[in-house]
């Protein structure tokens, strides 16, 4: 394991809605990361889809890790998320990659893909550096 992925995963322990949640981190290099979700019945909206909560947070906590890579502090600013289609069971992958990175704000993608690579959520979130 190299030092931004000691460095994240150290952060993201002290993520407790993250880890209530059961997301994990897969992947974070320099300005992208890929975390997922395994659906489970507490993932679920009451027509048994995954829940659209489940997935903006998968989002939101996909892009704040891609943006912390350069290890500042952030806080997400705004955040838009098209959702497209759903899935019942399986895995779902949120894949966020940094658009723009400014002195005060940073501007990251990011994709919500489904087990069988179909795009089931896209948007964008801005974040804050806090220092």
């Amino acid at each position: 394991m190299n030092e931004l992925e000691q460095r994240t995963l150290a952060r993201l322990e002290k993520n407790g809605f993250m880890n209530y949640n059961h997301i994990e981190m897969e992947t974070v290099e320099q300005d992208y990361a890929v975390f997922r979700l395994q659906v489970r019945p507490e993932n679920r909206n009451v027509y048994g889809m995954v829940h659209g909560g489940a997935i903006y947070t998968l989002a939101d906590n996909a892009t704040g890790s891609a943006a912390h890579t350069d290890g500042r502090n952030y806080v997400t600013q705004s955040g838009t998320l098209y959702f497209l289609r759903n899935q019942r069971e399986g895995i779902i992958r949120a894949q966020a990659r940094v658009r723009h990175r400014g002195r005060s704000t940073v501007l990251v993608a990011v994709d919500v893909v489904g087990d069988d690579g179909t795009l089931l959520a896209s948007g964008e979130f801005s974040f804050f550096c806090i220092g």
